[in-house]
C-alpha cells in the first residue's frame, strides 16, 4: 500500500508525496499538465478551452503520484498499467462529441501518434510535470523514485518512458535516476508538424534501482 511520504534530505522539505490526485486538485492537475504538454497537444486541439475540458474529462486520478505543498498540487507523475492510465479516460466518441466529427477525428489521429501500451511486467510513464515555482528542488526526481517504489510494490519489473529529442533536460534527469535508453525512433519529416523529430525509449530496471537505493 502506497503511503503519504514527506520530502527529506536532498529533496524539498515540506513536500508530501501520495498516490492519486485529490479531487480538490483536479483543476490544478489539468493546468499543470497543460503547461507542460499543451504546446504538443495544440497540434491536436487548438482551442485552449476545449483542450482543457478534454484533459479534465480524460484524467483518471488514481493513476498518478503527486507532490503536494500543503493543499497545493506542485508536481504530478502519471502512469499507465494494463488496467488503465492517467490520461485514458476519453475515447474517440468523446472527442467527436466535444469537437465535432472533423476536428474530433483529427484530434484522435494526432493523439494516436503518442499512444503507447505497457508490455508485460512494465509500468509505463504517462507524463511528469512540476509547477514552475517549485522546479529545481528535486521534486521531479523524487516523483520518479516514488514511481519506481510503486512499481516494485505492485510487482512490475521495469519502468518505461519515452522522451522526445527536443527535451534534453528531461532526458538528463531520467539518466540521473538510472533510466537507460533502449531504442530511438526518428521521424524528421514530422518535425515541422509536431515540433520534434524523434523520441527515445528509456527503461529503469526496478530490481537494479532498488539495490542502488539500499546500498
Amino acid at each position: 500500500m502506497f503511503q503519504e511520504k514527506e520530502g527529506t534530505g536532498m529533496h524539498a522539505v515540506g513536500i508530501r508525496y501520495q498516490l492519486g490526485v485529490p479531487e480538490s486538485c483536479l483543476a490544478a492537475s489539468v493546468s499543470l499538465y497543460d503547461e507542460a504538454f499543451g504546446q504538443k497537444f495544440k497540434v491536436a486541439i487548438r482551442s485552449d478551452q476545449q483542450r482543457l475540458s478534454l484533459l479534465k474529462d480524460c484524467f483518471k486520478r488514481e493513476y498518478a503520484i503527486v507532490a503536494m505543498a500543503g493543499d497545493k498540487l506542485v508536481g504530478i507523475a502519471g502512469f499507465h498499467t494494463p488496467e488503465g492510465s492517467f490520461t485514458g479516460g476519453v475515447e474517440y466518441k468523446d472527442m467527436v462529441s466535444l469537437l465535432g466529427f472533423i476536428e474530433g477525428s483529427w484530434a484522435a489521429l494526432i493523439l494516436s501518434l503518442y499512444d503507447r501500451k505497457p508490455e508485460t511486467g512494465e509500468l509505463l510513464m504517462d507524463g511528469i510535470a512540476v509547477h514552475r515555482d517549485y522546479r529545481g528542488k528535486g521534486i521531479g526526481r523524487r516523483l520518479l523514485e516514488e514511481l519506481a517504489v510503486y512499481a516494485r510494490e505492485e510487482g512490475y519489473d521495469r519502468l518505461r518512458l519515452d522522451v522526445i529529442d527536443t527535451n534534453s533536460g528531461a532526458r538528463k534527469l531520467y539518466e540521473r535516476v538510472g533510466f537507460k535508453p533502449i531504442r530511438t525512433e526518428r521521424f524528421a519529416y514530422l518535425r515541422w508538424f509536431l515540433g520534434f523529430g524523434g523520441s527515445t525509449t528509456m527503461v529503469l530496471n526496478i530490481e537494479a534501482a532498488n539495490k542502488e537505493a539500499v546500498s
